[in-house]
């Protein structure tokens, strides 16, 4: 009876030895997870800031956008009504010219 006193202790002395790094694993794999979780949460706070960011700068692209979109549009504006202007211009010298040629034909501008 003592010798299966002694294999029973054995078999004991070998299950608390294996509950036991059980435990330990336990508790590694737990601060795994803990660390794990920490990573996590300071990632989504990161995408959390950087969407953030994100949304000012897509606004103020935008606005940018808005603004060169209008500044293109009074640039041509400005462009077609100045080239009425040189246009315009060279009609008014053309005429002249003729006008300035006519009365130097005429009689009555001739001088003896």
């Amino acid at each position: 009876m003592t010798q299966q006193g002694a294999v029973l202790q054995g078999y004991n002395n070998e299950l608390v030895k294996c509950i036991e790094d059980l435990c330990m694993q336990r508790e590694e794999l737990n601060k795994q997870i803990q660390q794990a979780e920490e990573e996590k949460n300071k990632l989504q706070h990161e995408i959390q800031v950087l969407s953030e960011q994100l949304e000012c700068v897509c606004e103020n692209l935008a606005q940018k956008v808005a603004s060169r979109n209008e500044l293109d549009k009074i640039l041509a504006e400005t462009e077609a009504a100045y080239m009425k202007i040189l246009d315009s211009s060279r009609t008014l010298l053309n005429v002249l010219k003729k006008e300035v040629g006519s009365l130097k034909h005429s009689p009555d501008l001739k001088t003896n």
